[in-house]
């Protein structure tokens, strides 16, 4: 349903949407197996493979004795789930955790305002779709968030009026629920992370769903992601590719955008370009979309057969904002902001991301503390685990509650998780009875344990 089909015969605007699937087919792995003396392992450059692949494969930040060690531990689980059944090293993560990237899809949230304030059935599209694209120029970075501890939090303030609070849910399966609200929308996700390993690459399927209410109208938009690769994870430089569909529908009227993110192909072609069409509920196209989800989105109006209307122009909906150069960790400025307490209530809650030792470590360049104090959480982790089982305790999340519901996705079931509101209502008592000041953060212990709703 990327673009019409009547449009693919004439070879119109979008005639060319399709082409990537065949040239991602024979897109540039060049193997090492003989060179460096693994098995099966291939190192895909985006750029083409004008060096050989011996020494495109020595790029990237790992040692040669690193990369030995960490080929030993990791070709086991080659097929698996390793989503958190693995111990890795401090020197791939950059200092953020799960719940915190969730609140970076907060930061072009203006987009959504916009899409609020629109009357235009598919204007608001538009807007919402572009929204959804927006995050993918943070989400090519390719060192590892951490992954939160179970009943760690993070809250977000002080941008776009937007109240941000997410929360780890679950730790087998690793789950993670977040909220955000203004005076335009409501943002809800239930996120279920899958994974799969494959030797020098890994898939990452976005089990989740993501629900934005815009408050005007009260109409829902529904969001599913397309899958994304992470390559060259061993050897050779690290880069991401989200190759698929991004469907987001209207749950009230059934209007629909379908972008399409193309493949990298040779010499790196296609890469980063998005294409698609907003359609009504009758599947008819109304608006076309183009763009690269790393640089900016542009629309313009559509006939029947999904070419430009005359007298219409491609306008930008949305550009990219200017990034810090030569970031150590690729992180944009809002990315800084989020480990900021620029963007924390006055006072906040001991289970914030922005308190674990081992993020904060790492956020100072120092590794081998970062590296310790990672290990010494998982072990009060396990510890907390065993505390609770030997007394017959149950954990609950304290501002999100599972319901019945369990819904199908692309990639797998997912437990639903819904905001119950909690948060909003104690915000004034946390602040008095239970939340740190903070004005000397290093004084402040990292505790998500003292925040467990514990149940017989």
């Amino acid at each position: 349903m990327g673009s019409p089909d009547t449009n693919q015969k004439k070879g119109g605007f979008f005639a060319a949407m399709t082409s990537g699937l065949s040239m991602f087919s024979n897109a540039m792995h060049r193997s090492v197996n003989g060179l460096l003396g693994y098995e099966g392992v291939e190192v895909i450059n985006p750029e083409g493979g004008k060096e050989d692949a011996e020494e495109e494969a020595q790029r990237g930040r790992w040692k040669q004795e690193e990369r030995d060690s960490y080929w030993k531990m990791m070709q086991k689980y080659i097929g698996s789930d390793v989503t958190s059944m693995v111990t890795l090293p401090v020197l791939i993560f950059e200092p953020m955790t799960m719940l915190q990237k969730m609140a970076e899809l907060m930061e072009y949230s203006y987009l959504l305002d916009q899409a609020d304030k629109c009357e235009d059935p598919y204007m608001r599209m538009v807007y919402a779709s572009s929204w959804a694209v927006s995050v993918y120029f943070a989400y090519q970075r390719t060192w590892k968030p951490f992954n939160p501890i179970l009943g760690e939090t993070y809250e977000m303030v002080n941008h776009g009026g937007i109240t941000f609070i997410s929360e780890q849910v679950s730790h087998h399966p690793p789950m993670s629920a977040g909220h955000a609200e203004n005076e335009h929308f409501t943002y809800d996700v239930t996120s279920k992370l899958r994974t799969k390993f494959l030797g020098n690459s890994l898939d990452v399927y976005p089990v989740g769903r993501t629900r934005v209410t815009l408050k005007r109208d009260g109409v829902v938009l529904d969001l599913v992601p397309p899958p994304t690769k992470v390559n060259n994870l061993i050897f050779g430089r690290t880069w991401v590719d989200s190759p698929g569909e991004m469907i987001m529908t209207n749950m009230t009227t059934g209007d629909k955008v379908v972008l399409y993110f193309q493949p990298c192909g040779w010499f790196g072609a296609n890469r980063y370009e998005v294409d698609g069409y907003v359609y009504n509920a009758n599947e008819e196209p109304k608006i076309l979309m183009t763009g690269k989800w790393s640089e900016t989105m542009s629309y313009q109006p559509c006939d029947l057969e999904g070419e430009p209307l005359p007298g219409t122009e491609l306008k930008e909906v949305w550009r990219v904002a200017t990034a810090p150069p030569n970031d150590k960790f690729q992180f944009t400025y809002f990315a800084h902001k989020l480990n900021s307490f620029d963007t924390a209530p006055q006072k906040l809650l001991p289970s914030d991301s922005r308190l674990r030792p081992d993020r904060w470590a790492l956020e100072k360049g120092d590794l081998s503390k970062a590296g310790a104090a990672k290990s010494s959480l998982e072990e009060r982790q396990r510890a907390e685990k065993r505390n609770r089982e030997a007394k017959g305790d149950q954990f609950n999340p304290k501002w999100f509650d599972q319901t019945d519901e369990v819904v199908p996705t692309p990639w797998g079931d997912l437990e639903l998780y819904r905001y119950n509101g909690k948060y909003t209502e104690h915000r004034n008592s946390i602040d008095t009875s239970d939340a740190v000041d903070t004005g000397d953060v290093q004084s402040i212990e990292f505790c998500p344990w003292q925040y467990a709703n514990l149940s017989e």
